[in-house]
């Protein structure tokens, strides 16, 4: 059995980033807290737990002073950055630039639709950590959408722009542009006043392709990645829609040895907060499997 790892899966710039402040910060002996998990795996934040990288939410985060407090690649709203003047925390950030740039984007939008009447409206997923700092950006009045019956919530006859979460599905990003399109026009609005910004981070939406690419060359394929993922499961169903024998794991344990049964070669792929060390591990189990066969 041939048992092959993607070499384009695996971390993302920001995610790699994150991480690699981290652990300097680890190294040097200091004690060092993350808001929320640094990266949606498992199986990292237990290996950075073990380093001395200690996770909190925010009720915890409001209790710390005088200590120094890592923000992921995620990106934060406004008010953390306050919070964190007022009980004196140093501030590690490891925002992505690419989430960055869209924190400021969705400001001067929110900015300007202020004298316009206008709504700002965010492809992503309530509650996700990214969402959370770009709807910041607009002192919390972003309508958050997912679904068509989450369109129900804009008001079409104003004047409305788009932006996405970084890390969603650039093809469900266009099916609610479309959505959206139509709902303007059956309520008589302009298109005009309609701004839609695919703002999908091209480190993400350029893996599609090339993971429906690696999927077909492959009898079966393991998608290595945390269940918390959002991107996990956008590049999932981009490798299922291409080779419907592939499987979702979040580690080497999950592997059923059914799942490859008759497979000649199996390709292991995961989402930009997979690590390697993690695709590494399922291979490894794999072959061990291909070796009792």
């Amino acid at each position: 059995m041939k048992v092959t790892i993607d070499k384009n899966s695996g971390y993302c710039f920001g995610v790699e980033f994150a991480i690699q402040m981290a652990e300097d910060e680890l190294a040097q002996g200091q004690q060092l807290y993350c808001l929320g998990d640094i990266v949606h795996n498992r199986m990292e934040v237990e290996r950075l737990h073990q380093q001395g990288l200690r996770i909190i939410d925010r009720e915890q985060l409001a209790e710390l002073h005088d200590t120094k407090v890592l923000i992921r690649a995620h990106g934060e709203p406004p008010e953390t950055y306050q919070l964190a003047l007022q009980n004196n925390l140093e501030l590690i950030d490891a925002s992505c630039p690419v989430v960055l740039k869209l924190q400021n984007r969705v400001k001067h939008a929110f900015d300007l639709s202020q004298r316009q009447d206008g709504q700002i409206v965010i492809y992503g997923q309530p509650g996700h950590a990214e969402v959370a700092g770009l709807t910041g950006q607009t002192g919390n009045r972003a309508i958050i959408v997912m679904n068509e019956a989450d369109l129900d919530q804009i008001d079409f006859a104003r004047p409305v722009t788009l932006f996405s979460q970084t890390t969603k599905s650039t093809a469900g990003f266009y099916k609610m542009k479309a959505l959206m399109e139509a709902r303007i026009a059956a309520a008589g609005g302009e298109l005009e006043s309609f701004d839609a910004n695919d703002s999908i981070c091209r480190q993400v939406s350029n893996r599609e392709p090339a993971l429906a690419k690696f999927a077909v060359e492959y009898d079966v394929v393991l998608f290595v990645s945390g269940r918390k993922s959002s991107n996990g499961k956008a590049l999932f169903s981009v490798v299922n829609a291409a080779n419907p024998r592939s499987y979702f794991i979040e580690n080497e344990t999950e592997v059923e040895e059914e799942w490859l049964a008759g497979a000649q070669t199996v390709g292991i792929c995961g989402a930009t907060s997979t690590p390697l060390w993690l695709m590494q591990q399922v291979a490894a189990r794999v072959e061990g499997v291909g070796e009792l066969a």
